[in-house]
């Protein structure tokens, strides 16, 4: 079993390339491979320590045996135009690909579902890519659910749109 706690600066780095070579991994075949190729743990990082995160932002990692292998993140649900203090959202989650299938992935989101529940959000939600079938079964594993709410996604640097599902679940 894993160790989930706070992220901290000094896990910022690991963090950017397990980000980075879950996409690689996770996302290959439904992310053309040039974009793939182009990301850099580097670029990831700096993104982390200069963005602003919403107001009640939260980042979790899971560590095994003292190494970051996973992350998790959540707050209120983003909109184009701010965040919506009334929902939550799963920001992201990523698990370095040799620790999948171990649970870590299911400590993470619990985490996440935990940390929303104690904000007091009703709800949990999050963005998936439409082709990303393992993932999706996981967040149904989960408990989540698609909810109809449909959009595209443009990786940073293109002009692809790739259509995403928000999924949900009462908390």
């Amino acid at each position: 079993m894993a160790v989930i706690r706070p992220l901290a600066e000094a896990d910022i780095r690991t963090v950017a390339e397990v980000h980075v070579h879950t996409w690689q991994v996770g996302y290959a075949g439904i992310v053309p491979g040039d974009i793939l190729d182009r990301l850099d743990p580097d670029e990831f990082a700096a993104r982390r320590r200069t963005r602003p995160a919403p107001e009640g932002a939260r980042t979790l990692v899971a560590e095994e045996d003292g190494r970051v292998v996973g992350f998790v993140g959540f707050g209120p649900f983003r909109r184009d135009d701010g965040a919506d203090p009334g929902m939550g959202e799963l920001y992201s989650i990523y698990l370095h690909p040799d620790f999948w299938g171990r649970g870590i992935g299911r400590q993470l989101i619990e985490a996440a579902r935990a940390g929303l529940k104690e904000a007091g959000f009703p709800d949990m939600r999050l963005w998936v890519l439409t082709g990303n079938t393992r993932a999706r079964r996981f967040y149904e594993r989960a408990g989540l659910a698609p909810d109809g709410v449909e959009q595209t996604w443009t990786p940073r640097g293109s002009t692809l749109e790739l259509p995403e599902l928000r999924y949900a679940v009462a908390l």
